[in-house]
């Protein structure tokens, strides 16, 4: 943790000024990112893939709901995992609902997508509490066509995916205990958002985001960014109804 420094409030200003040039260059920075990734060729989505809902059977298309924007986030919660979705990405699925009414009223469907069988998302889902329409893509060749998940061949041939299933970090180990699934198996999900968009009956995607980007990740970890203190290192996670003080 860096020390502490203890000043007057004439050298707070003077010090939030200059943060104020940075930050400002950063949002900058951001508008031509955004600028950037809506000029992305859209690419037309020519196989059909039908998923898996609580509503029974949908098609692509169909998943948008009556709205031409589709985002997805992809949980990790393989068919191999046993106990229940990635921690982390539980803590973003808290988080998605609050903001998935104001996207529908912007011409946006927000789902997720996962591999295991819909059962268990159904019952994953009932207990978090999550309202979004949660989709699974079992069975499909979606998520490997999209690059949301890997085959057990596609793992092997990946060094950095090879290395930390030899050596895991402690950490790592209590994240293969708590989704209940071995490494090798567990860490071919991929945490993604993907997005989608529909036009005169043809669906394009468009954009695809994978960890560790930052926008992958619960948006509390945003406004701990914003707080005097930084955060800890350990990056264990932990499902809202098993923090150790619940």
């Amino acid at each position: 943790m860096p020390e502490t420094q203890i000043g007057t409030r004439e050298e707070w200003q003077a010090a939030r000024a200059e943060l104020a040039k940075l930050e400002a260059e950063q949002a900058e920075l951001d508008r031509k990112v955004t600028e950037q990734r809506r000029q992305l060729p859209w690419v037309p989505v020519e196989k059909e893939y039908e998923f898996d809902t609580e509503d029974g059977p949908k098609t692509l298309s169909e998943l948008f709901d009556g709205r031409s924007q589709l985002l997805a986030y992809n949980i990790m919660f393989g068919p191999d995992y046993e106990i229940g979705a990635c921690p982390g990405c539980s803590n973003l699925g808290d988080e998605l609902d609050a903001t998935r009414l104001h996207l529908n009223h912007r011409d946006v469907t927000l789902i997720c997508f996962s591999r295991a069988p819909i059962d268990r998302l159904v019952a994953y889902k009932e207990r978090m509490g999550w309202q979004f329409p949660y989709v699974s893509t079992n069975g499909t060749e979606f998520p490997f066509d999209f690059g949301l998940a890997l085959t057990p061949e596609q793992a092997k041939e990946i060094p950095e995916v090879k290395a930390i299933v030899n050596d895991p970090p402690e950490w790592l180990e209590d994240w293969g205990r708590q989704v209940g699934a071995k490494l090798e198996d567990g860490l071919r999900e991929a945490p993604s958002f993907i997005s989608f968009a529909r036009e005169n009956g043809t669906v394009y995607h468009t954009y695809t985001v994978s960890a560790p980007d930052p926008f992958v990740a619960p948006y509390h970890v945003f406004l701990l960014d914003r707080t005097p203190k930084p955060g800890s290192e350990e990056p264990r996670a932990w499902r809202k109804d098993e923090y150790p003080d619940a």
